[in-house]
């Protein structure tokens, strides 16, 4: 059964995420603040799974979770090969990697502040 929709901050979506994808065994997950830098969403979250089976399930039940918890429908793109697994849940975009295609297209590298040299790993808000 799905949750009627219900009104959730972005902050509390986040922490839902995070801690879904901390769950479902997700690997380095990492979040990236983007209020104020662009209107794509309030924040970005990056992880990997070790093979594309897993990178199709983690952001799969993800998405699940999100309609059943919230009412939530998300756009989901790449699920079919597993390598790059894009989920728009409107507030927080999520991006499930492989290893391999994370490092290829470095993504934290392109979000993070200006003189950060490595992305906090952070499974909390």
């Amino acid at each position: 059964m799905t949750a009627a929709p219900t009104h959730v901050t972005s902050e509390e979506l986040l922490a839902h995420i995070l801690n879904q994808l901390e769950d479902d065994k997700a690997e380095e997950i990492v979040q990236i603040d983007l209020r104020g830098k662009t209107a794509i969403g309030d924040y970005m979250v990056i992880c990997s799974g070790r093979s594309s089976r897993q990178v199709s399930a983690i952001a799969e039940k993800l998405v699940d979770d999100l309609k059943q918890t919230y009412g939530r429908l998300s756009r989901i793109e790449g699920k079919e090969t597993g390598d790059w697994v894009l989920i728009d849940t409107g507030d927080v975009i999520v991006h499930v990697f492989r290893p391999e295609v994370r490092d290829f297209y470095q993504l934290e590298k392109m979000w993070m502040p200006s003189g950060t040299t490595k992305p906090a790993v952070s499974t909390t808000v």
